[in-house]
């Protein structure tokens, strides 16, 4: 089985210093169907924004042949963490969860993407771990009343002390139990964790519902070709492990992509591209 570039989402990472419209219509000009938002101030602030703005957002999005697949949350550089011993931000990080899943029904995306959050450095990690299981579990009940499936996407070391790859992702969803919860595999914090896509597959099944497709060196969260990674190896293994979800890239980088973001996403469309085809005969 290979995978097809239908799979591949539009996304607003990099687009924060553009209107979202601008956005929108590079999406739909680069062949784009479906959407992951990021939900970052200025264009979607999930404690901000109300039901008919969310709607008008999702039309906005279907007048130019678009669906909305996945909301993510800004939720590591914004005060939000699900495993904080502050009991005022984990609360409040949990209804902005709740309001994102609401969010994400109105909007017609079927996922929800979460991090586990972190706990102190001078804690028990076992004690912030079952902070973020709570937490997870509690969002991912309400969301499946709402029809939505979440997604837990592994963290960087620097960014997390609870899930840094896919056997403690493995054990977190596991522990969760909600048949609701499934698995994000992103490029960059597999490479940095010294994993492969098989190891993710191997760990999770077809628990990966959603995948980051993006360079680094092995971190950056880059553009194809800016980094060192191996991502046609990696688009070959996720068509051969079967994977039938979406792919987005997630364009930070040094910050420099958000000055004019759309030859950073058609290179990343060109690679994927190149990597789906299948080599020529001498």
């Amino acid at each position: 089985m290979t995978l097809s570039l239908s799979q591949v989402t539009g996304s607003n990472f990099a687009y924060q210093h553009l209107p979202f419209d601008r956005f929108l219509d590079d999406a739909a000009e680069l062949g784009r169907e479906q959407l992951e938002l990021w939900g970052i101030a200025p264009h979607l602030h999930v404690p901000q924004i109300g039901d008919a703005e969310a709607r008008a957002i999702r039309r906005r999005a279907e007048t130019r042949g678009l669906a909305i697949r996945c909301l993510t949350p800004e939720q590591v550089m914004y005060p939000v963490n699900l495993a904080s011993p502050v009991t005022w931000l984990r609360a409040r990080s949990v209804a902005l969860f709740r309001r994102a899943a609401e969010l994400c029904a109105e909007l017609g995306a079927g996922l929800l993407l979460l991090t586990p959050g972190r706990g102190f450095e001078d804690e028990p990690v076992e004690a912030a771990r079952r902070r973020s299981v709570d937490a997870v579990g509690e969002i991912t009940a309400y969301a499946a009343t709402l029809g939505v499936t979440c997604v837990l996407e592994a963290l960087q070391r620097v960014e997390s002390n609870l899930v840094n790859d896919s056997r403690a992702l493995a054990a977190m969803i596991d522990e969760v139990g909600a048949p609701n919860l499934g698995a994000v595999l992103d490029t960059v914090a597999m490479a940095v964790a010294g994993e492969s896509v098989d190891d993710y597959f191997d760990a999770l099944g077809d628990r990966v519902r959603h995948v980051h497709l993006i360079d680094g060196r092995p971190a950056g969260h880059l553009a194809w070709g800016d980094g060192s990674l191996p991502l046609a190896s990696y688009v070959e293994s996720l068509g051969r492990r079967g994977y039938t979800g979406h792919l987005t890239f997630e364009l930070f980088g040094d910050g420099t992509y958000a000055f004019e973001p759309r030859p950073a996403v058609e290179r990343c469309l060109s690679g994927v591209r190149a990597a789906l085809s299948p080599p020529a005969r001498p």
